[in-house]
């Protein structure tokens, strides 16, 4: 068996003020998998794409699953050389002209922040079905609640917050693959002719579904923020970002399928179910595992959100440390060894997005949608300025290979074609406003960099 050789970039990271090499492979990949939060999706996306691609379901998230298998494999051949809590951003901050690694910066953050206010939005919606006296409870409280627990933790310890949030999925998931292979077994293994056939689907349908089914993925990346606090970090996270990308794909794959299959034989319909299964499991003689679930998808939401905060706290650590943000949002606890005012700073907005849009009258559903579009947004442009990059790179290390170029190419336009699809057809209202949204907050924070005075800027 070979040698394994460490980097002198493993060996000795780049001073940030994070804990050095003590998140196991195990652990790194947690990041990911929470971040992706699989138990949300089949309770909560999955009943969304239904709606809009019907028995093309399936292919939705088999399109959405090899876009992000492209960016995986397009991310992991930066994180075999490049280890920081920049992510994305530095890997376009490295290979682009300067205003494409900024956007990309901004980009992800709101992404990540987006995200975290959206599985908050989920988790109030889960409150309330699951527990009645939280019905007597604002939203805006339990929003608060949520976002209060989740930036503790990640502002205590990285390592305890990634174990936790490993148990979290790995049990929520169990009980939906029981549920699963339960159907399965009751059902037998057959083709599902509608489902095979594409029976009733229209292309539109499917390529707004391929949109929204792209949410179900997003954060798969998010193990590349732990740069410089991952165990071999040059092998563990290009690794956990494959694998998260191949085994959350798999997953949806095989619950959007059977979620399809069981609502038609008890003429259910899928797109208008807030907790498929709880259906499900009495289907498959199981009934106690369908309110168990539940409990999980409200568990995960948490867990979500504190996969969130993390990495947009180590991503706005970054841009401190470059000067797009205040300096002070590049400190770290001496303790702690977390970044804690940038941890503070995520988790204040978030709770602002999330508590007040409920202060507003949305609904935890909305909220789930409304941030989680948004936050598709800023995930669709750092990716595309990733693909893009990866040839620059590649070719400045005289790595460039015609394979390298294919792979980039077809990101990048995997990319650019999701993007067209959340902007037409024109969306209703409140969609239709995201995109001015998203412009005008891209166009904000780079207009930041070049009026900010120079004591806000890292030196």
């Amino acid at each position: 068996m070979p040698l394994e050789v460490i980097t002198p970039e493993e060996a000795s990271p780049p001073d940030s003020g994070l804990r050095h090499n003590i998140l196991s492979p195990l652990e790194t990949l947690s990041q990911s998998i929470s971040a992706i939060a699989p138990t949300t999706s089949p309770a909560l996306t999955i009943p969304l794409v239904f709606a809009l691609a019907g028995n093309g379901t399936w292919l939705a998230y088999l399109l959405a699953c090899l876009a992000m298998l492209l960016m995986a494999l397009c991310i992991a051949r930066f994180a075999r050389t490049s280890a920081s809590p920049g992510s994305l951003y530095k890997y376009a901050t490295d290979s682009l002209p300067p205003i494409g690694g900024r956007t990309a910066g901004w980009a992800l953050l709101l992404a990540y922040t987006a995200t975290g206010a959206s599985v908050v939005g989920g988790f109030i919606n889960y409150a309330q079905v699951l527990f009645p006296a939280a019905h007597h409870l604002p939203g805006w409280l339990l929003a608060l609640i949520a976002t209060t627990v989740a930036t503790f933790f990640a502002y205590h310890d990285v390592q305890t917050s990634a174990r936790m949030m490993l148990w979290i999925e790995a049990a929520s998931v169990s009980m939906i693959a029981l549920v699963i292979l339960a159907l399965i077994f009751r059902t037998g293994l057959k083709l599902d002719l509608p489902q095979a056939q594409l029976h009733d689907v229209t292309p539109s349908g499917v390529r707004l579904g391929v949109v929204l089914a792209i949410f179900s993925f997003v954060g798969f990346e998010s193990a590349t923020t732990l740069g410089h606090e991952a165990k071999k970090p040059l092998r563990t996270i290009p690794r956990a970002v494959i694998q998260s990308a191949i085994l959350a794909g798999l997953f949806f794959l095989i619950c959007c399928y059977t979620e399809t299959l069981g609502f038609r034989q008890i003429h259910q319909d899928l797109g208008k179910s807030d907790g498929p299964f709880r259906a499900l499991a009495t289907l498959a003689h199981l009934p106690i595992f369908g309110p168990l679930i539940d409990i999980g998808a409200f568990v995960s939401m948490f867990a979500c959100t504190l996969a969130c905060i993390t990495a947009a706290a180590r991503v706005l650590l970054k841009m401190a440390h470059d000067g797009l943000v205040h300096a002070h949002m590049g400190r770290t606890h001496a303790k702690n060894e977390t970044p804690h005012i940038a941890v503070l700073a995520v988790g204040l907005v978030v709770a602002i997005l999330a508590a007040g849009l409920s202060i507003r009258g949305a609904s935890g559903a909305d909220i789930y949608a409304w941030t989680g579009s948004l936050a598709v947004y800023g995930f669709i442009t750092a990716y595309f300025l990733v693909a893009a990059a990866l040839p620059i790179y590649l070719c400045r290390n005289a790595q460039l290979t015609p394979a390298a170029l294919t792979l980039s190419i077809t990101a990048a336009l995997a990319m650019l074609l999701a993007m067209a699809g959340t902007l037409y057809p024109v969306p209703t209202a409140p969609y239709n406003y995201l995109p001015y949204i998203y412009l005008a907050y891209l166009v904000a924070g780079l207009a930041w960099f070049h009026l900010a005075p120079g004591p806000n800027r890292a030196t």
